[in-house]
């Protein structure tokens, strides 16, 4: 059997990637692709306890190496329980989030640098790399209220918050900004930038236009 392709999403809270992974998820499903949609972290049961930690602002200062560890942590047992046996039977698997994220918001934003991100993911992910990684940077105020809006809203329906990292200062927010621009301009062929104030439906057009060559490339 053909092993599936292994697609994730990337960019600052607040930049579509949940909308726009579940209407990929609908495409694919409706051409008769067997889809799996899952998040970094989480996607397991020990990935949401990890997420809920790394995640909420209760969780109050970690030190950034203790982020690092968390997120691998996460993306190993992710990795083993869900993302390889969905590769391997052939499924499309779309990840919101992968290393990528830890290595724009610790090794950017916590400014850890990348090497020890990148080396971590040899050693504990066998350096597994997505085929293909789309990259949503809409304007960067924009971004951000989206997404501290978005955890206010989710923190009074459900009593979850999220919005631990949406404290930081936009300072922080700039270099997983410029961090995320760096990774697409270092790995052209694996990563697709849609950058700008794009409507939905114009995100999923230039989604669906990166994911059909991909399709076509692996078929």
């Amino acid at each position: 059997m053909p092993r599936g392709l292994f697609i994730t999403l990337e960019g600052l809270d607040g930049s579509g990637k949940t909308t726009q992974i579940k209407r990929l998820g609908a495409w694919m499903a409706r051409r008769g692709l067997a889809v799996i949609e899952t998040r970094q972290p989480g996607g397991t049961a020990a990935g949401e306890r990890i997420r809920e930690i790394l995640l909420d602002s209760r969780s109050g200062t970690l030190a950034p190496l203790t982020e690092v560890a968390l997120a691998f942590a996460a993306r190993a047992q992710a990795i083993v329980e869900v993302i390889e046996p969905a590769l391997a039977a052939g499924k499309m698997v779309l990840c919101d989030r992968f290393t990528d994220s830890t290595e724009a918001y610790q090794g950017g934003g916590r400014e850890l640098g990348s090497a020890i991100v990148l080396e971590l993911h040899r050693l504990i992910c066998g350096d597994l790399q997505p085929d293909l990684t789309l990259l949503l940077l809409p304007g960067f105020e924009a971004s951000l209220a989206r997404a501290r809006r978005r955890n206010d809203r989710m923190e009074q329906a459900t009593g979850t918050n999220e919005g631990r990292f949406e404290q930081e200062q936009d300072a922080f927010y700039r270099r997983v900004w410029q961090k995320y621009r760096e990774i697409a301009a270092r790995e052209p062929e694996r990563v697709v930038l849609i950058e700008g104030d794009l409507g939905i439906d114009e995100v999923h057009e230039q989604i669906v236009e990166a994911v059909s060559e991909r399709l076509v490339l692996a078929g």
